[in-house]
């Protein structure tokens, strides 16, 4: 099977580094345009540089701060008064970690700022176009933890999983329109993100960041680390038309690692 992007145009959130980058970079290989989202500029230059452009394609980004819901909103608002999107990867960086006794109410309504209300309103910035090409894709990166909750990580359990359960009833409004649904359960990748978790783990628990990491290794059926583009080549998968029959899922990408069905 040959994935082919060409003549698409793709927003994919967090994307000059870690997953977000590389299924950036894996939609441009196929084919598509890309606008990258991140908060740091020379990465996102730097990102943008590394992208294909074997088919013509013309990328672009925009400097954005998840954390900052309202001046998101307005470069939101200003992207799409002249752009239209075919696939949109929500993808956001992570909220601090901690547990359920030491988060209070500010943290719980900064993080749904950050990992859902952003979610929300670009999709919703997006879906008219969508309806009216009557196609669109919607790819939602999420944690494995919304189905496991993982110790210290309340902001990211609690949020993940609104994304998930508003990921599903979207998937219902919006299939007529040939718009697919889809949250992908992200486990452990080999990326910065999951160094700065283990780190925070370590610390929590008082050992160092390889004893944790070899103890996560271990927990996973491959006996491995994910590598960034193995989720990415999922993104593309379900971004083509050879997915076209795939909605409303909620799919682990995390080597065996959830215990449950």
């Amino acid at each position: 099977m040959i994935i082919s992007l060409a003549h698409k145009k793709a927003l994919v959130g967090g994307s000059s580094q870690g997953l977000g980058f590389a299924v950036a970079q894996q939609l441009a290989a196929s084919g598509a345009s890309v606008t990258l989202m991140a908060r740091k500029e020379q990465k996102l230059q730097a990102a943008l540089a590394a992208l294909d452009t074997k088919n013509g394609q013309q990328h672009q980004y925009l400097v954005v701060d998840f954390a900052d819901f309202d001046s998101y909103k307005k470069i939101i608002d200003d992207f799409f008064l002249s752009n239209q999107v075919d696939i949109l990867v929500n993808n956001t960086n992570g909220p601090s970690a901690g547990t359920v006794l030491e988060k209070k109410a500010d943290d719980y309504f900064n993080a749904f700022n950050m990992l859902f209300q952003t979610v929300q309103y670009t999709t919703a910035a997006a879906i008219g176009s969508m309806k009216a090409k009557r196609f669109g894709r919607i790819i939602n990166l999420t944690s494995r933890t919304v189905k496991e909750p993982v110790d210290n990580l309340a902001l990211s359990n609690t949020i993940r999983a609104a994304v998930v359960a508003w990921g599903k009833t979207l998937s219902r409004d919006v299939g007529k329109f040939n718009i697919t649904v889809n949250n992908l359960l992200t486990g452990n990748f080999d990326t910065e993100r999951l160094t700065e978790l283990f780190t925070a783990q370590a610390q929590a628990q008082q050992t160092t960041l390889e004893a944790i990491k070899q103890k996560s290794v271990e927990e996973i059926p491959l006996q491995r680390l994910g590598k960034p583009e193995e989720l990415a080549n999922m993104v593309a998968f379900l971004a083509s038309g050879e997915a076209a029959y795939v909605t409303g899922t909620s799919i682990p990408v995390d080597g065996g690692l959830l215990k449950s069905i």
